[in-house]
């Protein structure tokens, strides 16, 4: 089974867009969902009428989720712990203020998880305003359509649409029936520059036009969509598509393969543990027939049959798992993955020496520093410069209220991929020493040096 008819096994609703379609296959796929549509377990050879269950019908019994993999390696050398960005701008009391604004918003955590989440190609993030504090929240951009204005490149609209049972309305605070509880309705609502508009539940399939929710629907008169939307792997002010580049689509080919391949040959482990006798009988003569149970059971013959062991040798599974290995190595090429291996690598390690191993997967995190940087991180922070210019009381931080901040210079100051070993630190000291000496640098300089080696004071990082 390939990709393309793993995903013809998906059921969508009705109003499902074609883009939404995929992203939501690709979903599955992130998440580790992209077999639970497959009736049958692998370890179900026939159904109750006695017919054979092929192997593309089955859910494979060993999942290897290298792409979810690949994507969190990627992620954690975009915005680990040690690889968050700092903001910089022009004035320091607005960098103060803004470090203050991520600290209140968990801005790392939703970053982290806005790339996670946006690696099958988008993802969304709405900024809300309670009583003048900021909130963050991510958006399934596989129920959002975005529209963009062709001449500033900003934000036009962007609507979300989706079916929803009427439950989960009354739960949100709308007026719904308890006969209808079970019922599908067709949830609707548009942000633009100056509203949200909710529109009235709609019955699935009904012929009526939603009206505007009165209620539900917020004028806010801010001027921009409060949306920040991210492409992955994509260029930051690309508008001609809503979505960027899947970060594992290419390879999910290859995972369906490992995956099948793997489950095969635990089925044939086990068989080989506990194989099936065969006996030949003498003089009855009937159609073979076979018993649940290893050698406790076997197959009757009729006298020119063979009696043997049915099981797989050992040459097999070493067969097996090579193939698997060289799989794994196609996917994580493809994939720019990390094929380090903690068996192979010593307690002392330079920094250097990290970069050149992970290179591959150095590559794709430098690409998404562009999407998630300056086309995510950056655009949430001058939304937070608007936010703090428009409201009348300022934006709210817990620091107290911020008010007309201007994101003049504002960007991001990206830490050194690894940080440098002991070995690389002492040369460094070494060599400024001799400048020093020598009076081709000043003590400050070379502080400023040492402690942007270190990553202290941020210097030898790179600006987008």
């Amino acid at each position: 089974m390939d990709w393309q008819a793993l995903r013809e096994t998906y059921a969508f609703d009705a109003i499902a867009s074609p883009r939404r379609r995929r992203l939501s296959s690709l979903k599955k796929v992130l998440d580790g969902h992209h077999y639970d549509g497959l009736r049958y377990p692998f370890s179900k050879e026939r159904t109750e009428a006695g017919e054979y269950i092929p192997l593309r019908c089955r859910r494979p019994a060993v999942r290897t989720n290298l792409c979810r993999g690949v994507v969190e390696d990627s992620v954690a050398l975009l915005f680990g712990d040690c690889h968050w960005p700092d903001v910089v701008s022009d004035d320091h009391e607005i960098t103060t203020a803004l470090r203050i604004f991520a600290s209140d918003t968990n801005l790392a955590a939703l970053m982290t998880e806005a790339a996670i989440r946006g690696s099958i190609g988008s993802t969304a993030i709405l900024f809300e305003i309670e009583s003048g504090k900021p909130r963050l929240r991510l958006l399934d951009t596989s129920l959002l359509d975005p529209v963009w204005d062709e001449v500033d490149g900003d934000l036009l609209r962007v609507s979300e649409r989706f079916i929803v049972a009427g439950q989960a309305l009354r739960d949100r605070g709308f007026s719904v029936s308890d006969d209808d509880l079970a019922t599908r309705f067709v949830w609707h609502r548009v942000w633009d520059r100056s509203c949200c508009i909710v529109y009235e539940p709609c019955k699935v399939g009904s012929s009526e036009g939603a009206n505007v929710d009165r209620v539900h629907t917020i004028i806010h008169d801010f001027g921009f969509v409060p949306i920040v939307w991210i492409r992955n792997l994509a260029a930051a002010n690309s508008t001609d598509r809503p979505d960027g580049e899947c970060t594992f689509e290419r390879a999910i080919d290859t995972v369906i393969e490992a995956d099948y391949l793997l489950s095969q040959a635990g089925r044939g482990l086990k068989y080989s543990s506990d194989p099936t006798l065969v006996l030949k009988t003498g003089g009855i003569n009937r159609d073979p027939v076979a018993r649940e149970g290893g050698v406790v059971s076997a197959l009757t013959l009729p006298p020119e049959g063979d009696a043997k062991l049915l099981e797989i040798n050992g040459n097999s599974a070493n067969a097996v798992l090579n193939h698997y290995r060289e799989l794994r190595a196609l996917v994580l090429e493809q994939l720019h993955g990390s094929r380090a291996h903690a068996d192979h690598l010593t307690s002392q390690v330079s920094g250097k020496a990290m970069e050149r191993l992970n290179q591959p997967l150095i590559w794709i995190a430098e690409r998404l520093r562009h999407s998630y940087g300056r086309g995510g991180l950056v655009q949430i922070y001058r939304m937070a410069c608007e936010f703090s210019k428009r409201l009348s009381g300022g934006l709210v931080l817990s620091s107290g209220a911020v008010i007309g901040m201007e994101p003049l210079g504002l960007g991001l100051r990206w830490p050194p991929w690894y940080p440098p070993g002991e070995g690389e630190l002492q040369q460094l000291s070494a060599s400024l020493q001799t400048a020093i000496q020598g009076g081709f640098m000043d003590a400050g300089d070379a502080a400023h040096i040492f402690m942007g080696a270190v990553n202290i004071a941020g210097h030898r990082i790179r600006d987008f």
